[in-house]
């Protein structure tokens, strides 16, 4: 949701399309069901659909020096056309002509330059510089509504109406004149019939622009600014606009003086508006990760999407049942229903991180483990707060696991100690304190028996402990941060993984090594889960990619790509129907279990 006019309805009123990390997506609005475009190679910033619906560009950011591709895709077959690479760093925007000949592309601000691409030849026309030397750099283009040869840039400081000149291959730019106005630009909106256009400003109003003399006509509101700037604007077919601001307020506004006619308040800051055919509905993204949807005649929002918008440190699926699963991320937990693929509950604690989070074997509770040192307990239905442990640790709370019994909790935090819960129908006291790790615990896992349980610490070792009798049975050393750990079914062995993107079999008998696999190629492996006949498990990490594994065999046997960020946990669903990973980018996504027979 951070990406400037991301959301977007697709002329044909069916689809919405929107980037997610590398990938762009597609989704019907009726069914729901989404399709991805796969090929960019880092983030995308910034997406377009042509006016016929025909064709959509995305381009994406890279590292400093290298070139950043834009890439042409086939929206009815869902296919790349073409990778067009001139800029470098980040493609800034992108527009399509009206009549799709050609894509004008603006790099960002380390490359500076706009240029003209052929749509049919998949071909650079020509290039200039967008913004002159004295002026800021430019951050927006529009294409106007009629002819393919104007188009618009616009910027800090700066807005331009260029026109291109194909026969010698050139395009020449006029400066507008906005008199005694210093303004920022942060979206611009052109009229149907080309002669005007409108600019929001970071300043909080509205300037029109008259394209044939370049000069600004009017401004406003001119007493009461938009607090936080306008952020996007829709330009309606009856002169009037819709503006979304930085503060989440979406307004209508009289075309004439800007007077604000109906406003709402939706979460987030306003990062996109786009009409649904004639504009008698319109959809409204913002940057906390929410899509609303809005009836022009009530003017009143429905969310119909929402996700986390910052990383997401963990997921855990309640005992035996796949319908639903539990995520948490910085201020808050939400529970999804999995066949409709929906939030259902939002536990929301504002500024503070959950690192961890499990579901009660009674299902009377959701335990979630805080970066303030508090344990947390919320009922699952409602999610009322049902107790609070303050001061559980030192340095954070960073993992958490229950007994079967649901009588203990054990809890690992930022300082490296392990400490036992005992938790009553109304009380909860500290049993026990166990110090050995000394650094911050990854994972806890405890056994079926509730007498033995398993911790992970980033100080490279792994203890297996008594929990009965509060001592340490076995201590695992290893040269890595370990990450995750795993007990399979039949609990004579644990598997381990970590920073050195090895996976390590050991015995818990007597904590001897078994055998290491390579996890993966390149960065850590995070999160590991083992399916409930140990057969195979799943693994996930800093490569972006889930690996299914044969247990037995070592090796990887399914492969999923999709992830745009590093994963930091992923679950195998009670029953085998789904995988579910969760990333850095806030993403969560749903696999099929394959079909191993």
């Amino acid at each position: 949701g951070h990406i400037p006019c991301g959301l977007i309805c697709h002329p044909d009123k069916e689809h919405v399309l929107y980037p997610l990390g590398c990938t762009v997506v597609i989704q019907d609005l009726d069914s729901k069901k989404q399709t991805f475009l796969h090929g960019h190679t880092n983030n995308v910033s910034c997406v377009v659909v042509s006016r016929n619906g025909v064709y959509v560009a995305s381009g994406q950011v890279t590292f400093m020096g290298f070139k950043a591709d834009i890439i042409l895709w086939d929206f009815q077959r869902k296919e790349l056309l073409a990778r067009l690479s001139l800029h470098k760093g980040k493609i800034e925007g992108l527009a399509f002509s009206p009549n799709s000949l050609y894509l004008v592309s603006l790099g960002g601000q380390d490359d500076g330059s706009v240029v003209v691409w052929h749509v049919g030849k998949r071909e650079a026309v020509c290039g200039s510089p967008a913004s002159a030397r004295s002026a800021g750099s430019a951050t927006v283009v529009v294409c106007s509504s009629c002819r393919d040869e104007m188009f618009v840039t616009a910027g800090n400081g700066t807005i331009r109406v260029w026109e291109l000149d194909l026969a010698n291959r050139k395009i020449r730019p006029t400066e507008c004149q906005t008199g005694q106005l210093r303004r920022v630009i942060t979206g611009v909106k052109m009229a149907d019939d080309d002669n005007y256009f409108y600019v929001g400003t970071s300043s909080g109003d509205v300037l029109k622009v008259n394209t044939n003399n370049k000069l600004m006509t009017d401004y406003g509101p001119q007493k009461e600014k938009f607090s936080s700037g306008v952020t996007a604007l829709l330009l309606l077919k009856t002169g009037d606009l819709i503006v979304g601001t930085g503060g989440g307020i979406v307004a209508l506004c009289k075309g004439s003086n800007y007077k604000v006619m109906k406003k709402i308040q939706v979460q987030g800051a306003v990062t996109s508006l786009t009409c649904r055919g004639q504009g008698h509905q319109f959809f409204v993204g913002t940057n906390e990760c929410q899509i609303y949807r809005i009836n022009y005649a009530a003017f009143k929002e429905e969310l119909i999407a929402a996700c986390h918008n910052e990383a997401v440190q963990d997921i855990v699926f309640p005992l035996g049942t796949s319908d639903l699963f539990a995520t948490c991320s910085k201020n808050d937990i939400r529970v999804w229903h999995t066949p409709e693929n929906r939030e259902l509950l939002r536990i929301v604690i504002p500024n503070v991180t959950c690192h961890a989070i499990e579901f009660m074997r009674d299902g009377k509770s959701i335990i979630s483990a805080w970066n303030d040192g508090k344990i947390r307990a919320f009922t699952p239905e409602t999610g009322r707060l049902m107790y609070v442990i303050n001061h559980a640790h030192s340095l954070g709370v960073t993992a958490i696991a229950a007994t079967s019994d649901c009588k203990r909790i054990i809890s690992g935090g930022g300082e490296g100690q392990m400490r036992v819960w005992e938790i009553g129908e109304r009380t909860h006291k500290l049993g026990e304190v166990l110090k050995e790790h000394v650094s911050a615990v990854s994972c806890i896992k405890i056994k079926k028996n509730d007498r033995e349980c398993v911790t992970a610490s980033l100080d490279g070792t792994c203890i297996i402990w008594d929990i009965v009798r509060f001592t340490r049975k076995q201590m695992i050393l290893a040269n890595t941060l370990f990450k995750c750990v795993c007990y399979h079914p039949e609990e004579y062995q644990i598997i381990t993984s970590g920073t050195d993107r090895r996976i390590g079999y050991w015995e818990v008998f007597d904590g001897s090594a078994i055998r290491e696999v390579e996890g993966s190629v390149s960065g850590s492996v995070n999160g590991m889960d083992i399916t409930s006949d140990g057969a195979y498990f799943v693994t996930g990490g800093d490569d972006h990619l889930v690996k299914l594994w044969d247990y037995n065999e070592g090796a990887v046997t399914h492969v999923g790509v999709g992830h745009s960020g590093n994963i930091t946990r992923l679950k195998i669903c009670p029953g085998n129907k789904y995988i579910v990973s969760v990333s850095a980018d806030g993403a969560i996504l749903l696999w099929k279990y394959p079909d191993l027979h």
